[in-house]
């Protein structure tokens, strides 16, 4: 293997204290092909879009070898791209040139479960109970009289049971679609085979890597009921991040990540690791980070928070304290591929957009590492009304509840769909997008000064020079506001950079704050400060 570039753009090795992120949905992100489905190519000619826009590393969903049950998070081969996407040659291709662009790749590291069309997998299926091939995922007998019952009273994250019985008679655990089967992280042959596969990924030039399900590697010792749920005929997934799970945050899954912090660590240019990881309380969450362990954890508190000034002040308090007690970076999102799109969320329409572009100057404001989703930079709701027919996420089939809606490919240019997604004259979109979209296109929004895009490149670019936004360091301090409005300043080498969010139901005045450097509704003198209008935000220097 030839490696064209594998160093980072920069030497700095705490560039992920303080960098804005964007995660790149690699199947509707673009298509160069003209199949429909976006590839490493079309990322490959998109970069200079993302330099300009202003983020510093780009975060890159699952492009490896797999049947696509579950969107890529069902791998068949964790050393090689899925021609979908393209080839091991495009990816190096893709590092080269974000590297020389100063952008950095995050690559996502699926763990927790394969395909079951992983050679390991087919092994273990082939193979009698009891077996070394079998030893690698959770197989066991199952319960009643003849073994006819599950194992336990799992439940999938997707809805139904956690097991599925074979021909055989023994049943393998699931915690997801019946195409994941988990692995069995007690295994050494199978903690060795992920050490391998990231230094396989560190070696060709990857910056990091965004562990899935990184709370879900080991299950508790004789696989015991979870014993929730029965008499309520409530879901266990609704328990996630309220109560501990015996197949999850079990203690013995941080001997995983203290094996992979020194291979990080013998990588120059600060390689890093960020998990996705849910835990009943914010201690047992901060347990992921650490010298000894991983960089980040992600924060889904500031994601769920409500359109709420009261919500916003709680989940940014208690993000900050964690994050001092443990001397690390907090992480802020506000969309993913697994949640509704933000503007959706707080509203749809006009005041969904407001409260969004609002948020977005919130989020970068704060200290800390912000995790863009594609496409938010656009402003784009969630699209509701897919046909059922072209729906692909696997927990739809199951619960009815479908993800697809953030998944629906980037509007580039032009006036019908796919909007530039795809070359002229290629095949439709895999997930169609909607009419109204012509008007959040890149092409039509760049250059506009009060579209979202416009918005999202000032603030990112304002983000990364001004000294009050360009360090981690936690220190903010509230100032004293009426009810429904948010204003905290962070100050650097002199110069104070306060950021006011209106979140009540009339104008606010902002007095003794300086001049405005961005806002997301435009801003109007009021005596000697400006007026904020409802669901806007600013951001104020005072030297």
């Amino acid at each position: 293997m030839t490696v064209r570039n594998p160093t980072p753009p920069t030497s700095d090795d705490d560039w992920w204290r303080s960098a804005a992120i964007y995660q790149v949905y690699l199947r509707s992100f673009a298509d160069a092909n003209g199949d429909g489905i976006g590839d490493l190519a079309g990322l490959r000619q998109r970069l200079p879009y993302l330099r300009d826009l202003g983020v510093e590393a780009l975060w890159l969903t699952p492009f490896y070898p797999s049947p696509m049950i579950d969107g890529g998070y069902d791998v068949a081969d964790y050393r090689d791209v899925d021609p979908m996407f393209g080839t091991l040659t495009e990816f190096d291709e893709v590092i080269v040139d974000a590297h020389a662009l100063g952008l950095r790749i995050i690559v996502d590291l699926v763990p927790n479960h394969t395909s079951s069309a992983h050679p390991w997998f087919q092994a273990a299926l082939a193979a009698a109970p009891g077996s070394p091939e079998r030893a690698r995922y959770h197989f066991t007998a199952g319960r009643g009289a003849a073994g006819e019952l599950p194992p336990n009273d799992w439940e999938s994250i997707f809805g139904g049971p956690a097991w599925t019985r074979l021909p055989d008679g023994q049943w393998y655990l699931h915690l997801f679609d019946s195409a994941q089967p988990d692995l069995n992280w007690r295994n050494p042959k199978v903690r060795a085979e992920f050490e391998d596969v990231l230094r396989f990924w560190l070696d060709r030039g990857v910056d990091g890597f965004r562990i899935d399900v990184a709370h879900g590697m080991i299950k508790a010792e004789g696989l015991p009921d979870v014993g929730f749920g029965r008499q309520t005929g409530q879901r266990q997934v609704e328990l996630l991040g309220k109560s501990r799970l015996p197949y999850f945050d079990q203690d013995e899954v941080h001997d995983i990540y203290r094996a992979w912090r020194p291979i990080l660590d013998s990588y120059p240019g600060g390689r890093m690791a960020v998990a996705e990881a849910w835990a009943e309380t914010p201690q047992r969450l901060a347990r992921y980070i650490g010298p000894d362990e991983l960089h980040q954890a992600f924060s889904f508190d500031f994601l769920d928070a409500h359109w709420s000034a009261d919500s916003f002040r709680k989940v940014i308090d208690t993000a900050l304290a964690e994050s001092a007690v443990i001397n690390a970076p907090t992480t802020w999102v506000l969309s993913n591929h697994d949640k509704q799109r933000h503007v959706t969320r707080y509203g749809d329409g006009p005041a969904g957009l407001r409260r969004a572009r609002a948020a977005a100057l919130l989020m970068f404001a704060l200290p800390g590492c912000a995790y863009l989703y594609q496409g938010e930079e656009l402003g784009l709701p969630e699209v509701l009304d897919l046909p059922d027919d072209l729906r692909q996420d696997p927990q739809y089939l199951r619960t009815g509840q479908s993800r697809d809606g953030c998944r629906v490919p980037i509007p580039w240019s032009g006036e019908l769909a796919p909007y530039g997604f795809s070359p002229d004259g290629s095949a439709p979109s895999w997930l169609p997008a909607p009419a109204t979209w012509r008007d959040l296109s890149v092409a039509a929004q760049i250059g506009a000064p009060e579209s979202t895009l416009e918005l999202y490149r000032t603030a990112l670019r304002i983000r990364r020079a001004h000294p009050a936004l360009s360090t981690a360091a936690a220190q903010i301090v509230w100032e004293e506001t009426r009810p429904g409005v948010l204003a905290f300043t962070r100050t650097a080498g002199g110069t104070a950079l306060t950021c006011v969010v209106n979140i009540s139901d009339a104008p606010a005045v902002s007095t003794g704050y300086g001049d405005p450097l961005v806002a997301s509704a435009p801003l109007t003198r009021e005596g000697t400060g400006y007026l904020i209008s409802v669901d806007a935000a600013a951001w104020f220097e005072r030297r």
